[in-house]
């Protein structure tokens, strides 16, 4: 065995391979696992000043309408929505959609959580 072949660097996806293969699937693609993590598409959690994306918990937590335009640019194809707080008529879409969101909220029992729930009038 020469030297070069004792000490040569293996690339780090071969190795991810070994425990699941079904990651050489993506072995040409620039989406690699290793890169996945550098992007970085997470929005910044402000809730102080010109630039923020989040209600305060005061203000009642979630996001705020420029936070939802900011998220829906970086993810195309969402379909993220601001808060129903308004009134609604029964059955109407935005009712089922505050009625869907009380249901799926009922555990929560943080101080963000809580607020949005009273935010969402739930």
């Amino acid at each position: 065995m020469s030297f070069s072949q004792k000490f040569a660097v293996k690339n780090p996806i071969t190795k991810l391979a070994a425990v699941n293969p079904a990651i050489l699937l993506n072995e040409d693609s620039s989406d690699s696992p290793l890169e996945k993590r550098k992007k970085g598409k997470r929005l910044r959690k402000t809730t102080k000043g010109k630039g923020r994306n989040f209600r305060t918990t005061k203000e009642g937590a979630g996001m705020t309408s420029k936070g939802v335009k900011a998220y829906r640019k970086k993810n195309p194809g969402s379909k993220l929505k601001t808060a129903v707080t308004g009134k609604v008529k029964k059955g109407s879409k935005a009712a089922k959609r505050r009625k869907s969101f009380c249901a799926r909220s009922k555990g929560w029992k943080g101080k963000r959580g809580l607020a949005a729930r009273r935010r969402w009038k739930c």
